[in-house]
């Protein structure tokens, strides 16, 4: 495919920020990369430029995109030594991928737009599989002029892709998906740890649960996974934790309850004391099934 010209950077190149940098650059975009570890191959022998720290990327890329663990990643690959800010120019955009505090992320973006620069935050959901898929949902925060330009971008990811509102309200958007997916997984799990204990075939009640009023993406993926124990990551417990946190601090800070997702955060805080923190979140089947003292299988 012909270079389009467009210069992009892409900083973080992990289980998700790998496929998604991917996609950029098989569709002919220049693209400039930094991440922790090694840059994968495949983006090297697609003609990636592999930068030596976050400044290099935003020197030379007019869109930089972060897709980094958590916000304090996301503050060092910014305005750490060498990150984004020092290497900046007027009228540049900084798009964050990661899903991180939604009030820290306000403060990010006043810094960067104090530089003359825009700034979007457009965390994902969809996992590793929407990622390769490029059908991840993106939830952006930022202003409508900004959300235009990058959006031809963004559909090279993701195919929902939503203007949710002002800076910080994506992340809000992808706090609340990440409740619904944790209270998701939980009631999958307590079903199918119900229906084996009691003697029913877990895979068979999956089928059958699949075409009608419980059925959802949860139970088709996630589902699957408890009953045939696959629990690489996907999307780690770890970092589902995290999210959940952000949840349960946000609501302490508008005073109300989230009691449902409070359990669910205990539900994975005993998976990662079992040792599971780096497992697949549909891995939260293995803390029900030792308070079952039962192990869903066929």
């Amino acid at each position: 495919m012909t270079k389009s010209g467009l210069k992009i950077g892409f900083i973080g190149l992990g289980v998700m920020g790998a496929p998604m940098a991917q996609h950029l650059l098989n569709a002919g975009h220049v693209l400039f990369v930094n991440t922790r570890g090694k840059v994968p191959e495949a983006l090297v022998a697609g003609g990636a430029t592999v930068c030596v720290n976050a400044r290099g990327v935003a020197e030379r890329a007019d869109t930089i995109f972060i897709m980094v663990p958590d916000t304090p990643d996301v503050e060092q690959v910014l305005f750490g030594e060498y990150g984004v800010a020092s290497g900046l120019a007027k009228g540049k955009t900084v798009v964050d991928c990661s899903s991180i505090d939604p009030i820290a992320t306000r403060a990010f973006a006043a810094k960067i737009r104090g530089l003359g620069c825009d700034y979007l935050d457009a965390p994902v959901s969809g996992g590793e599989v929407g990622a390769k898929a490029a059908t991840l949902s993106i939830m952006v925060g930022g202003e409508p002029a900004a959300f235009d330009r990058v959006k031809p971008l963004l559909e090279l990811m993701g195919r929902n892709i939503t203007l949710v509102g002002n800076v910080g309200d994506g992340q809000v958007c992808k706090v609340a998906n990440q409740i619904v997916v944790a209270l998701n997984i939980a009631a999958v799990a307590e079903a199918l740890v119900f229906a084996s204990k009691a003697g029913a075939d877990p895979a068979r009640v999956r089928e059958a649960l699949m075409g009608g009023f419980a059925s959802s993406r949860v139970l088709e993926v996630h589902g699957e996974r408890m009953v045939k124990r696959t629990f690489a990551p996907g999307f780690r417990i770890a970092l589902h934790q995290k999210d959940l946190n952000l949840a349960l601090q946000g609501a302490r800070g508008l005073s109300m309850a989230l009691p449902q997702t409070a359990m669910a955060a205990q539900l994975m805080q005993s998976c990662a004391a079992l040792g599971n923190a780096q497992a697949d979140h549909s891995a939260l089947v293995l803390a029900l099934e030792v308070l079952a003292q039962h192990r869903v299988a066929q």
